[in-house]
């Protein structure tokens, strides 16, 4: 069966994260890669190759919502200068290279991407229940292997820095409850509805 995407896409995909992961390894460290963001442009170039229903599904509901707020959040910060929600405030950081605030565009175009795939592909319904267990591992290794003031994914306060009206663990476990059922069943089920299911099994 010939593959649902364009060799030349894989290709280029690849080669972009071969480039991205050196880059960011250097300049944010290891832990950068617990972000959400960059698993979900991980696991896009993994579907695009398998060209897997299963995966494009999952990547989609982690990520359509939450990578939509960042383009919000960017455009909103260049045109007005300010900061809106935070989540894109390291592009106008001078202190990272233009590199590797270039490499960062990929959020521009991941949502685009991961609609298209699982259109092509169809939505694959056991991707909220994974998505959701992927989430829930990575924000608990987040909590315990980084370092609280880097606040990757969240995970220690809403914003750039830890909070501390909660008890960190009482607020880790108000995110694991709030992406799955706030973010990520919506994002489900409107996938669901204009999407459609497809039989795919990886």
């Amino acid at each position: 069966m010939p593959s649902q995407f364009p060799f030349s896409l894989k290709i280029f995909s690849t080669v972009f994260i071969s480039v991205l992961i050196p880059a960011y390894s250097l300049h944010y460290g290891w832990a950068n890669f617990l972000w959400l963001s960059d698993i979900a442009l991980f696991g896009t170039v993994l579907a695009l190759w398998l060209d897997s229903a299963l995966i494009a599904s999952m990547m989609a509901v982690g990520a359509l919502v939450l990578e939509t707020a960042w383009i919000i959040d960017y455009f909103g910060h260049l045109l007005t200068r300010r900061t809106l929600l935070g989540l894109s405030d390291y592009m106008f950081d001078a202190h990272n290279p233009v590199f590797i605030r270039a490499l960062s565009l990929f959020h521009l175009v991941l949502p685009g991407l991961l609609l298209w795939m699982v259109w092509r592909l169809g939505y694959d319904s056991r991707a909220w229940f994974l998505q959701t267990l992927l989430t829930w591992g990575v924000l608990l290794a987040t909590y315990r292997f980084t370092d609280p003031l880097q606040n990757i994914n969240w995970a220690f306060g809403p914003g750039s820095k830890p909070q501390h009206l909660l008890p960190p663990m009482v607020y880790l476990i108000l995110v694991m409850l709030v992406l799955p059922l706030l973010v990520y069943l919506p994002t489900h089920l409107a996938l669901t509805y204009l999407v459609g299911q497809s039989n795919s099994f990886l």
